[in-house]
């Protein structure tokens, strides 16, 4: 069948599916099912789970099995209801080559492992556009880290880990001339001057710190998703590609043309062989390495200018094809590390490799010739077998430590559960509609926690009532307890979802932060008591020193402020109890509001545009005195005589000039 053909299939059987609800759509409220997801007030879930915020930027966390949202944690864009990217202190996290870059595309999450088991050290993410990666502090739920990747465009292809967590691995998605070429070269030169890189990010075992160890040029071709091995294939790492046409124009067309694109199977062992063997070449990139230091409250943003390079054509036994039916997306890995399974979205099969069989085969040279100097194994010399007739589109799998995996179908919209050793499919529940990416607890992982499944929808057409032409997308929760699938729960969430992880809460709740101690913290602008609240002018800059406590600020009268000056408010939260932030915010200020944890620092800049009384408030409630915590800030005109004063209560002082 011709991919014309193939895509009007599909295009009208995802019109059937979302025209209507399938015969055997279940109503989980109606079956009672929806008992298994009620969790009381006051009592706890069960799981966190980490969810990707797609075009937001963000990561959002959900309770499970209740559905309920936690926390919007701001990673690659800036977020207006904590000040984050608005705050000094922060906004160097969002620094990149091209400069501050306040937003992103967060499609994937990925949790630290140890043995390949989930170990609720960090969460990462993957910026999709502006290529990073970030880690998350799972102790602060705050956003640590953040690395920019070079030679890179469109990180879909991240951030994926090895089991010890030694590296985050990402590769890119829209190949590109190399940082250090000429870049200026027509378009229609793709199979000459574009190249593919995955990037190996390592990762410090105590504290999380990530450096860019090294990347691997590849063909110019497109990487979507990976997974690392594990057991007996720690040490390689798998990912989908596609796009072997290296087409540049129309690509729903042009990089459908052959039956197959590929698996790529990575030696990562045998690449650090080569670089403790001097066999890479340092390349000139510019990129950002942003951290936050917890001690300080502050990030910092150092600018690098070099990556070090293996090149797979010259490195023959570090990169390996494995042919898959075409335009592979989802690529995942069994708990065992055995069994390697790709998900070629226009097939009607799924592919399942052995790793075993990779083996062998590259021990023999099982190849099939090379594509662009790389060595292509023999599609039957590394397969394990085939999953036939499952459904349509498939996608996205996981696996449940019990010898199954459960694997999303696009374009037939259910999860469909199957054997891994006799391929068999076992049960099939629908999903409302087009699912993409689903999470079953430690699904990547050695030890999946196969109680819950989580689907994510990309369309939620007469789900919910109608909010305009933009709906919400869902969640669909499964208990995958028993032989059958049971759909206990749906839920809106941020749009857009795409990969999530979920976690043990025992694991992390324990460890969770509960404020900043006072006296540990460092931050050059710290102010540590009322005693030492003061106002500086310093030329035409001005920096406050206020304290915030329940229920005012101090001081909370300012004067001296004269047009054209520049005020910075470092406001410290003196509070020193659990769940007590503060928020603050000036008329006018064209950034945001601060929110501001007990015990920390955060800082606001403000540019006064006109002579006037401009009230300072406190944005979160934080007692019954709430909104009394205020006060007021003069603006004097340019050249004015007015000193610097300020005051709280009765006291007034004249400030340090």
């Amino acid at each position: 069948m011709n991919i014309t053909k193939v895509l009007l299939l599909l295009a009208a059987v995802s019109g059937g599916v979302l025209s209507c609800k399938p015969k055997n759509a279940g109503d989980a409220s109606a079956s009672g099912n929806a008992q298994k997801a009620y969790v009381a007030p006051g009592k706890y879930d069960e799981f966190y789970n980490f969810v990707s915020g797609g075009f937001s930027g963000q990561m959002s966390v959900y309770g499970l099995p209740s559905g309920r949202l936690f926390r919007v944690i701001p990673v690659f864009s800036v977020d207006p209801e904590k000040g984050y990217g608005y705050s000094e202190e922060t906004k160097p996290m969002l620094n990149t080559s091209h400069g501050f870059v306040p937003w992103d595309d967060l499609h994937h999450t990925e949790l630290s492992q140890t043995n390949g088991e989930v170990d609720g050290k960090w969460v990462f993410g993957n910026a999709n556009n502006t290529p990073r990666v970030a880690r998350i502090d799972l102790k602060s739920f705050k956003t640590s880290e953040i690395i920019e990747l070079p030679n890179s465009a469109g990180n879909h292809s991240s951030p994926f880990i090895t089991e010890n967590t030694e590296y985050v691995v990402a590769g890119t998605r829209f190949s590109v001339p190399a940082d250090d070429a000429n870049g200026d070269v027509p378009i229609s030169t793709y199979k000459q001057n574009f190249k593919g890189y995955v990037s190996f990010i390592s990762v410090k075992k105590e504290t999380g710190d990530m450096d860019l160890a090294f990347q691997i040029e590849l063909p110019g071709i497109n990487f979507d998703l990976s997974h690392a091995g594990k057991g007996k294939s720690h040490g390689w790492f798998f990912f989908s590609c596609y796009n072997t046409e290296q087409a540049n124009s129309l690509l729903e067309v042009n990089a459908s043309q052959k039956d197959k694109d590929f698996i790529m199977a990575v030696n990562w062992k045998k690449a650090e062989e080569y670089i403790k063997a001097g066999k890479g070449r340092k390349v000139k990139a510019n990129y950002a390495h942003n951290k936050y230091n917890e001690k300080t409250h502050t990030a910092t943003s150092e600018m690098k200018s070099e990556v070090l390079v293996l090149d797979a054509k010259s490195l023959k036994d570090i990169c390996y094809f494995i042919p898959c039916p075409k335009s592979p997306h989802g690529c995942d890995v069994d708990p065992t590390g055995e069994y390697i399974v790709g998900s070629g979205k226009l097939a009607a099969l799924i592919p399942v490799f052995s790793f075993d069989k990779i083996q062998s085969a590259i021990q023999s040279k099982a190849f099939d010739g090379e594509y662009d100097g790389i060595p292509v194994i023999k599609y039957d010399a590394a397969l394990y077998g085939e999953v036939k007739k499952p459904g349509l589109g498939p996608l996205h799998t996981e696996f449940d430590g019990k010898g199954n995996a459960y694997t999303t179908f696009f374009v037939s919209s259910e999860v469909v559960k199957w054997n891994i050793k006799d391929l068999k499919v076992l049960d099939r529940a629908p999903t409302f509609y087009s699912v993409g990416h689903l999470c079953i607890p430690g699904g990547d992982s050695k030890k999946p926690n196969a109680k819950y499944l989580i689907a994510y929808n990309k369309i939620t057409k007469d789900r919910y009532i109608p909010t305009g032409p933009e709906l919400t997308q869902s969640a669909q929760l499964y208990d995958i307890s028993g032989d059958k699938m049971e759909m206990i729960l749906d839920f809106p969430t941020i749009g857009e979802p795409h990969y999530a992880q979920a976690v043990s809460a025992d694991l992390l709740k324990e460890k969770s932060l509960k404020f900043y101690k006072i006296d540990e913290n460092s931050n050059k602008y710290v102010t540590k008591g009322e005693k030492e609240s003061k106002v500086v002018r310093q030329g035409n800059e001005v920096h406050v020193y206020m304290t915030s406590i329940r229920s005012h600020f101090s001081p909370d009268n300012i004067e001296g402020i004269k047009m054209g000056d520049v005020v910075y408010f470092h406001v410290t939260n003196l509070e020193q109890d659990w769940d007590v932030p503060h928020g603050f915010a000036v008329k006018g200020a064209v950034n945001a509001e601060l929110l501001i944890m007990p015990g920390e620092t955060q800082t606001l800049k403000w540019v006064p545009d006109r002579v006037g009384i401009f009230p300072i408030y406190c944005t979160d409630f934080c007692s019954a005195l709430h909104q009394e915590m205020q006060g007021y800030v003069r603006v004097s005109p340019k050249g004015s005589s007015v000193p610097i004063s300020f005051s709280l209560g009765k006291t007034n002082a004249v400030a340090n000039k």
